[in-house]
């Protein structure tokens, strides 16, 4: 299982790296994108911060509701057995979702959205991470609202900046994997087979 976890935090840390330099490249080649620009934004860190703080909670608040809900019970069993078997500390559900917030928001908010626009760029986010399943209608009903969440996400980093998104994908990131994380140990054994051979971790 330690093994796995490393798995994780190594994908976490090369998107963080990864992805920003993939964004790099298309700033340095298009007139159309310009990252020193979307990060300083409207000049305001403090109310990125904010602005970015508060999206992030409700997303995730409303997100949490969703999924907890006997509509989604199924794709919340999934998802807790998926990222709880990692059995991830604190800290270690910190570094991943700053990396994914980081990483993602700089390449789709800030190399992407300028030439697709908030809508597309939103749609395509949502459907690169799964979420957006025609065979499955309840994790389509999950993802069309993380679209309109991300989507918000999206609006914050044209007219706050790129940092309110990312510390706005960063917040939801945390919320959840600590959620799915306290869920996974409330599945039974039978239903949660990934978690047979990991004790807990002093």
């Amino acid at each position: 299982m330690r093994a796995t976890k490393f798995v994780i935090l190594r994908l976490a840390l090369a998107t963080l790296v990864g992805m920003p330099l993939i964004a790099l490249i298309i700033d340095r080649f298009s007139e159309t994108v310009d990252l020193r620009a979307s990060l300083i934004g409207n000049g305001e860190w403090s109310a990125q911060l904010i602005w970015g703080s508060f999206a992030g909670l409700c997303i995730a608040v409303v997100a949490h509701l969703m999924i907890a809900s006997p509509l989604l019970r199924d794709v919340n069993t999934t998802y807790a057995r998926m990222l709880g078997r990692f059995r991830l500390n604190f800290s270690e559900v910190l570094l991943i979702s700053l990396c994914a917030g980081v990483g993602e928001e700089i390449l789709f908010r800030g190399a992407i959205q300028p030439f697709l626009g908030v809508a597309v760029t939103s749609v395509l986010f949502v459907a690169v991470h799964g979420y957006l399943n025609p065979k499955d209608w309840r994790l389509s009903v999950y993802g069309a609202f993380m679209t309109i969440g991300i989507a918000s996400l999206g609006y914050l980093a044209e007219t706050r900046g790129l940092l309110s998104a990312i510390i706005g994908h960063t917040v939801i990131d945390v919320y959840l994997l600590l959620y799915l994380q306290r869920t996974a140990k409330s599945i039974p054994v039978t239903e949660n087979p990934d978690l047979i051979d990991f004790p807990e971790e002093e």
